[in-house]
């Protein structure tokens, strides 16, 4: 089944909705060695009384090897599952994901009633989590498909791992929480998401943790208070910051710290909805430079917040995000929304104000914990 819902999602779209499945049975010689396989019938919601619009798929599934007595031979009985019900209560259940999908692309939201007993509570934790409709339809997916391959034997646990491992795949070839390959490190943001004191964090690791020879560059010369904290920073880490102003300062400050390792870059956190602060971003750093570009969010901030602010910025190449005050709210569900969406992998989460220690490398396996939990229903 899930091979099936597969390659009707590719051949269909994901408006498909599934009209019938059944077991039948194909080849063999006088009854023996059959092939077993699985017949999905499936249509365009629109179209569904349309012959031209209705695609069969057999997929063969296994060997019959098993030798048979003649006296055995019979026609194929009714399918049953485990609690003995017949091939009706499997069409009912097909009947609600038909359902599901349809209020899905109707009305533009999700049922938790519709999913399966065992995946309901976690399922209910990522809805509360805020997780994006477009993930959530796809594991409603890939939840289903797991259901009817275990022929509905799930229990919580297994649903609890099966969940996990689905949202692990999603991300899975973002490569997360890598320390800067490059020399230069810029943040940029909005104003207020805390882009000064989370590149102090990450200036303090490479120098004390891993005895880099680091300096720091500032851009944000709109506030007097911003230049100040920076350079408490680098005075107490014992580097030294240059202040620029224009292209021409950058560049200076660049051939200035030729001999170091990593070069820290603070920025202006401005209203992002003004295009024009991306634009004097450019004319300020050159991000041609060997940089890598940190984009930082607030996790107290909206959803549809979040995805303006990437607008805005897309501009500008990013490399990776990075989410602050993870410890200033309870639903950290655009970790997975943006990363997923965007194909981009996150770097660092912090967790509060404190410097250097308030702040996580980020990995598959933080982002997936902060989200279901780190702890399964016994």
């Amino acid at each position: 089944m899930p091979e099936a819902m597969k390659k009707i999602r590719k051949d269909l779209g994901k408006d498909a909705v599934i009209l019938n499945s059944k077991i039948i049975y194909t080849g063999g010689f006088f009854g023996l060695f059959r092939k077993k396989n699985i017949e999905v019938i499936a249509a365009l919601d629109n179209d569904m009384v349309q012959p031209s619009q209705i695609e069969k798929i057999d997929f063969p599934r296994m060997e019959m090897n098993t030798e048979m007595k003649r006296k055995d031979l019979q026609p194929p009985q009714p399918v049953q599952n485990k609690t003995g019900e017949n091939k009706e209560m499997i069409l009912k259940e097909i009947r609600d994901l038909k359902q599901l999908i349809k209020q899905v692309s109707s009305r533009g939201h999700l049922s938790i009633e519709h999913i399966p007993s065992p995946y309901r509570e976690i399922y209910r934790k990522l809805f509360n989590q805020n997780i994006s409709e477009t993930i959530l339809q796809q594991l409603t997916e890939d939840i289903y498909g797991h259901y009817y391959s275990k022929k509905e034997q799930v229990d919580e646990n297994t649903a609890y791992d099966f969940i996990v491992q689905s949202l692990m795949e999603y991300i899975k070839p973002l490569e997360f929480g890598e320390a800067p390959q490059k020399k230069y490190i810029a943040v940029i943001g909005p104003t207020g998401v805390g882009k000064t004191t989370t590149l102090a964090k990450i200036a303090s690791i490479n120098a004390i943790e891993q005895k880099k020879k680091i300096a720091f560059i500032t851009t944000d010369t709109y506030r007097i208070a911003a230049v100040e904290q920076l350079k408490t920073y680098a005075k107490i880490l014992n580097v030294p910051i240059e202040v620029c102003y224009n292209i021409n300062d950058f560049k200076q400050a660049v051939e200035k710290f030729t001999a170091f390792d990593h070069v820290f870059i603070d920025t202006a956190g401005r209203n992002f909805r003004n295009k024009k602060y991306i634009e004097d971003l450019k004319k300020t750093i050159d991000f041609h430079t060997d940089m890598e570009t940190y984009l930082v969010f607030s996790l107290t901030a909206k959803e549809e917040d979040l995805e303006t602010i990437y607008q805005q910025f897309s501009n500008l190449p990013i490399d990776k995000f990075i989410f602050t005050k993870l410890d200033e709210t309870s639903r950290c569900g655009s970790l997975l929304n943006l990363s997923y969406k965007y194909h981009t992998p996150i770097a660092y989460i912090t967790t509060g104000q404190d410097v250097p220690d308030d702040i996580i490398v980020a990995t598959h396996d933080t982002i997936i914990n902060q989200i279901v939990g780190e702890t399964k229903n016994d």
